[in-house]
């Protein structure tokens, strides 16, 4: 009877995991197709990966999307760290405000920062290209690390800091010994959030950037029209090292604290046989 009453609900939820990744495995499996088909497999083949290396755009759209993520996410962690442990510090005042600040980026519609960046570039004079295209990136990034480590740093003790002071600590030392390591969590989960926006924004990129700078979701959106399998084998490659950093992130820590449980039980086991 129990399996009867589940039996409900393992539909709706294996209906709703088909939705999701029945698309993915759609484009896996016809990125590896002979022809140009998207409707019909002909034969098993790797020449549109070989097409999407040779071609020199996309490769350049490549490059710039992971270069800019990764500098963006980089920028916008150590940004967002120091901001949200200042924030930690202040007054309850200045802190609920700068929160609401930083929410904005993320309560507005993308299309409506996208025309603010613009707007504030051009007013300024400045030309539309790299630069400004990461300074975009790193601008809305930096409201998810923030809102990523702020738990953390009210879960973390207030005198942790103040104890490393009393016994010699630097407030460099207490920073980097004390607090940094008690929030890595939070960090990391915001980095990762930060590079996952800004690989996969498309609306800020496409009004902030230049010609000649484009990333993966630019260069998608002109080959709309087209009917081009390289998408697809690009597409695979990235659900692919998305897949991998998935697995090692939630995979090593498991790995880590099994290894860690090991040691201890086995410390305890030898000091019950002294």
């Amino acid at each position: 009877m129990k399996k009867l009453k589940n039996l409900p609900s393992r539909i709706y939820l294996l209906l709703i995991l088909a939705f999701f990744y029945l698309p993915i495995l759609y484009v896996v499996i016809f990125s590896f197709n002979e022809s140009k088909s998207l409707t019909n497999f002909t034969g098993f083949s790797l020449q549109w990966y070989e097409k999407m290396f040779n071609n020199r755009t996309m490769m350049e759209a490549i490059w710039y999307t992971v270069i800019i993520a990764v500098l963006a996410t980089i920028i916008s962690t150590i940004v967002g760290t120091i901001t949200a442990i200042g924030l930690s510090k202040s007054r309850r005042i200045l802190k609920e405000t700068v929160m609401q600040v930083n929410n904005l980026p993320m309560l507005n519609p993308e299309i409506v920062t996208a025309i603010g960046l613009m707007l504030f570039f051009t007013s300024l004079q400045i030309k539309t290209g790299f630069t400004t295209l990461l300074i975009a990136h790193i601008a809305f990034c930096i409201p998810y690390v923030i809102l990523s480590i702020m738990p953390k740093l009210r879960q973390l003790d207030n005198n942790l800091a103040e104890a490393a002071l009393d016994l010699g600590c630097t407030p460099w030392q207490a920073l980097i010994k004390v607090i940094i390591p008690q929030i890595t969590p939070g960090i990391v989960s915001g980095a990762l959030i930060a590079f996952t926006m800004s690989f996969d924004d498309f609306i800020i990129s496409f009004f902030t950037t230049g010609p000649g700078v484009n990333n993966i979701s630019i260069y998608v959106y002109t080959m709309y029209k087209r009917i081009n399998p390289s998408i697809n084998a690009l597409s695979s490659i990235i659900v692919f090292v998305i897949t991998i950093v998935l697995v090692l992130v939630n995979v090593v820590p498991l790995i880590r604290d099994r290894k860690k449980k090991g040691k201890v039980n086995e410390e305890d086991f030898s000091n019950s046989i002294m």
